[in-house]
């Protein structure tokens, strides 16, 4: 039976970096890689066969299509990794409902229907990467859907870990800090009023993926790079929400 690798939002960003070096995840006889764009899936770099799906998860019917492959495939899915998402940095308010609506399909019902529909096939051993953010540790004005979506993230990923260990198998939430990525062209909707005017620290993807796969190595249930963003989410975690969010305004000058 042919052992795979599946990677959502695979055409840029950390996506494309976990492709770039899946040989640090495992052997596998072939990587599907989705994403909406595929020109950019076809271009990827990856040290085994890839196979593009050009598919938009915030469409059920994606889910289907997936899901009958699997079957049609007779495929095991040795790793799972979940990097589709987008998120908008404004009020809730001047975000278009439709766009929010979106923003929640995409961050939380397709990575947990990803997961749910992907574990029947996944062998022991088999592992779940979910892409979170630092964001989910605290409440953010505007910042607040997405950040919401990734507090989702966070406590599904933790708590389905723990639900699939009978199973043999492994999730692991990822929390990356600010990391230059394409998602600033899709989060900032306008430079001049920009909501996020002070970036104490930005990653790269480079180092978000190295650290994620020495901490799947070990087996934890969440990776977090660098002493700035552990730093910032212990404080948000000892801290009143009150006083974590008067701070977030006050250091980017936010009324």
């Amino acid at each position: 039976m042919k052992r795979i690798a599946v990677i959502t939002g695979a055409s840029s960003g950390m996506g494309k970096r976990f492709t770039e070096t899946l040989q640090e995840g495992g052997v596998f006889d072939e990587v599907w890689v989705i994403a909406r764009r595929e020109e950019r899936l076809k271009e990827l770099s990856c040290p085994y066969p890839v196979r593009p799906l050009a598919l938009d998860l915030t469409d059920r019917a994606s889910f289907d299509a997936y899901e009958m492959l699997l079957k049609a495939e007779e495929v095991q899915v040795g790793l799972l990794i979940n990097c589709s998402g987008f998120g908008k940095f404004s009020a809730t308010m001047d975000v278009p409902l439709a766009e929010n609506l979106n923003m929640v399909d995409l961050n939380c019902q397709a990575l947990m229907a990803m997961c749910q529909i992907t574990i029947p096939f996944m062998p022991r051993g088999g592992k779940i990467v979910n892409i979170a953010s630092v964001a989910a540790i605290q409440p953010i004005p505007y910042i607040n859907v997405y950040a919401a979506t990734k507090a989702f993230v966070l406590h599904f990923g933790r708590a389905l870990n723990r639900e699939i260990k009978k199973l043999g198998l492994s999730c692991m939430t990822v929390c990356p800090f600010w990391t230059q990525t394409e998602f600033f062209g899709r989060a900032i909707k306008d430079e001049k009023n920009a909501v996020v005017k002070k970036y104490v620290v930005m990653y790269t993807p480079e180092q978000i993926v190295s650290r994620a796969w020495r901490d799947l190595k070990k087996g934890k249930d969440m990776s977090m790079y660098g002493f700035v963003a552990r730093f910032q989410s212990l404080l948000a975690k000892l801290a009143p929400h009150s006083f974590v969010m008067s701070y977030w305004m006050n250091q980017q000058k936010l009324k």
